[in-house]
């Protein structure tokens, strides 16, 4: 078969879906050039053929698609004009999958995409991927009927991150590092200066040996604390250098419509506190299990969820870091991969 993604900003992990894909056919993916606030290099082998979108003028770009002779066709959305004008031509012929990760609001412009899908996409794409729940409702709003509706969309590459469970674990029932970790942009809607915030207050408050640990970069001017460290932008490949030192992982955007990276930590065992904005949060945190939801934007919320983290045992931190790994089970790339075999297959 030949599998064929017409993409916007590609990420490691997507690779390590579209890698495990490859065995079932050839992968060609088309995509945006690499974001300069998260420039991920991907210098593994790769079995899956990569295009850069600007290399090509929509001619030659539609061209270069009808030449792949695609047996099915994934898109990113609906933000690209010139990928929903080839899926409209391979409509009812293939497979023509749209992804979605936006959370359903209600907001006056999804209402008016749910009146006028039933004109452009409904008429473009034949089913709609999306991460999990919230998304699904989206689409559904957007007519997709519930049979032609996916979910699992984003997966972590489960076996790195189980890797980093099953070499670390031992180190950390030894001694667990008592070090947050955040990994993300530094913007103001990833909540990361109300983390600060409440780290340094909780810190002034009741002095303690936690430290937080920040990976990533931005347009924030990085918070200044003798317990802070700042990292910068590290690559995937190199986040064992830092998981190995640090104990629970934090994300507090208050805009996040799903969050690979929480996946991500889950499956390298780590306790999670999670913004409830955060869509990763309704397959990777159980209340109290394994970790616990953050009130976004919310600093004094937040230092309440710190200090009760802190307040936990090593041993109780440990098992909630072993809850984290088995959740994270439950999507991968393998079943990324069946889901969409099985959209190819129901259409012949």
């Amino acid at each position: 078969m030949t599998f064929v993604f017409l993409y916007t900003e590609i990420a490691e992990y997507f690779l390590a879906c579209c890698n495990r894909l490859a065995a079932h056919g050839d992968v060609h993916v088309i995509r945006w050039p690499v974001n300069q606030e998260a420039p991920f290099r991907f210098d593994g082998e790769q079995r899956v053929s990569l295009y850069s979108k600007p290399d090509y003028t929509f001619n030659q770009l539609q061209k270069l698609v009808d030449s792949l002779n695609p047996d099915v066709i994934v898109c990113s959305g609906w933000i690209d004009k010139d990928y929903l004008s080839i899926c409209r031509r391979y409509y009812k012929k293939i497979p023509t999958v749209m992804t979605c990760d936006t959370h359903w609001t209600g907001a006056f412009r999804q209402r008016v995409a749910t009146i006028l899908s039933r004109f452009t996409l409904l008429r473009i794409f034949s089913h709609a991927w999306v991460p999990g729940e919230i998304q699904q409702t989206y689409a559904l709003k957007l007519g997709f009927p519930v049979k032609t509706i996916r979910k699992g969309f984003y997966s972590c590459d489960l076996e790195f991150f189980n890797n980093v469970y099953a070499s670390q674990r031992p180190a950390k029932e030894k001694h667990f590092p008592k070090r947050f970790l955040y990994v993300g942009r530094y913007y103001d809607f990833k909540g990361v200066q109300e983390l600060w915030q409440a780290f340094m207050e909780l810190q002034q408050e009741a002095p303690s040996e936690w430290e937080l640990w920040c990976l990533g970069t931005g347009n924030l001017e990085p918070a200044k604390h003798p317990s802070i460290r700042h990292f910068g932008f590290v690559q995937p490949k190199d986040l064992a250098t830092y998981t190995s030192q640090t104990g629970v992982f934090i994300l507090p955007s208050r805009f996040e419509p799903w969050g690979v990276v929480v996946h991500e930590f889950a499956a390298s065992g780590f306790p999670l506190l999670i913004s409830a904005q955060a869509g990763a949060h309704e397959a990777f945190v159980e209340e109290g299990r394994n970790g616990y939801l953050l009130e976004a934007g919310n600093v004094k919320a937040i230092k309440e969820k710190l200090k009760q983290v802190i307040a936990l045992s090593d041993e109780r931190l440990l098992a909630m870091g072993a809850r984290s790994h088995e959740l994270a089970q439950k999507i991968s790339p393998d079943a990324w991969a069946k889901t969409l075999l099985n959209i190819v297959q129901e259409q012949r």
